[in-house]
């Protein structure tokens, strides 16, 4: 198939250091061109691909250092430019939200909208209102629960590719804490558990600026403790040992999370989890198997003592079965093809793939 990714421009392709959705969408698309489809990668020109890349800045947004004023002008042109190819495409992949729904529905594109964010927000309403006709894929069957009625087509799980992680051993003798600080994350969650088990914690993490009051107000006091150390923000190599060698991923999150990332990345490498119940927690941790899904820092508290139990070659096991990219590119290419060939999603409300070892890793409902 001639297929088009269109990635937002605030990372590149893969990024750097954080950021969930421009890696999703580079291990989809390397997948894609070794399984021998033709793929066109609309992204930054710092992006790394062996796709065909069509440069839509000279590099990832957030590299600009606060020369940047307006990244909405970028994406707009982004938009153009793919309008103006999107004739030599069998289908066009879009991972920018609601932006591309005008577009998508006056061209009557043959287009997939993976939506990677939180939903929960008001304003969203009106918006997936007006655009049901569009095909939306959600990245758990968590994320659709604000839009129940929106256009959604399928629920895809993340994947990433199994050699980029091993299982590790977790003598490190530490928790970790990966992802971003943030209110909604729980870092100082995951500071007052590790205090309370008497374990050191290891923090990766990246602050975003609307965050930094926020780490200047509430985080960095917390970090003057000995057995706390903040490290910043890691590479994907750096994530493998510092996963492997944790005795546990801490993911305390406060808000829906629509899917968890670093949660699959834990479990390539053999980790297992203790996270706050919410959003797509009770879809991708099997409690008791892989982690503990528990309610508040007593809960996490208690769950350590019991990581013991834990297989981490099970938890390795777990990633292999369901969060292999070869997997999730597998689910997008069956949804691609249905969508060329002018089918609705089957009319199931639930459909298992072979390869899933869990229900609705693959959920297809007819918009």
């Amino acid at each position: 198939m001639n297929i088009a990714q269109v990635a937002p421009l605030y990372e590149s392709v893969p990024p750097a250091l954080y950021g969930g959705t421009e890696r999703i969408v580079s291990y989809l698309t390397e997948e894609l061109v070794r399984e021998g489809h033709q793929v066109t990668l609309f992204a930054s020109g710092d992006s790394r691909t062996r796709a065909r890349l069509r440069p839509m800045s000279d590099r990832a947004l957030r590299l600009h250092c606060g020369k940047l004023t307006d990244p909405l002008a970028h994406h707009m042109l982004l938009l153009e430019h793919v309008t103006r190819e999107a004739h030599a495409f069998d289908i066009v992949h879009f991972h920018l939200d609601y932006l591309p729904f005008p577009m998508i529905r006056r061209l009557e594109l043959p287009a997939v909208t993976t939506l990677h964010g939180r939903l929960d927000i008001p304003d969203l309403v009106p918006i997936f209102k007006e655009f049901r006709d569009m095909r939306l894929i959600s990245i758990s069957n968590a994320q659709r629960a604000p839009l129940p009625w929106a256009g959604w087509y399928a629920t895809v799980h993340h994947g990433v590719p199994a050699a980029i992680y091993r299982q590790g051993a977790g003598s490190g003798g530490y928790l970790a804490f990966l992802g971003r600080i943030a209110p909604e994350k729980g870092v100082d969650r995951a500071i007052e558990i590790a205090q309370r088990v008497g374990m050191p914690l290891r923090i990766a993490a990246k602050v975003d600026n609307v965050d930094k009051a926020y780490f200047e107000g509430s985080i960095r006091g917390l970090l003057r403790n000995t057995d706390v150390e903040f490290v910043g923000e890691i590479s994907d190599q750096e994530k493998d040992d510092f996963l492997g060698l944790a005795h546990a991923l801490l993911f305390p999150i406060d808000w829906p999370e629509p899917f968890g990332l670093v949660m699959i990345e834990a479990l390539a490498c053999g980790t297992p989890i203790i996270a706050f119940r919410g959003g797509a927690v009770e879809e991708l941790i099997r409690n008791g198997v892989t982690g503990f899904v528990v309610d508040n820092v007593e809960g996490a508290v208690q769950a350590i003592g019991g990581l013991d139990r834990i297989d981490r070659s099970v938890c390795r096991r777990e990633f292999e079965q369901r969060f292999s990219v070869d997997r999730m590119c597998r689910d997008y290419v069956r949804i691609y093809r249905q969508i060329v060939a002018g089918s609705k999603a089957p009319s199931l409300a639930t459909h298992q793939f072979a390869g899933d070892s869990l229900p609705n890793a693959f959920t297809t409902k007819t918009p």
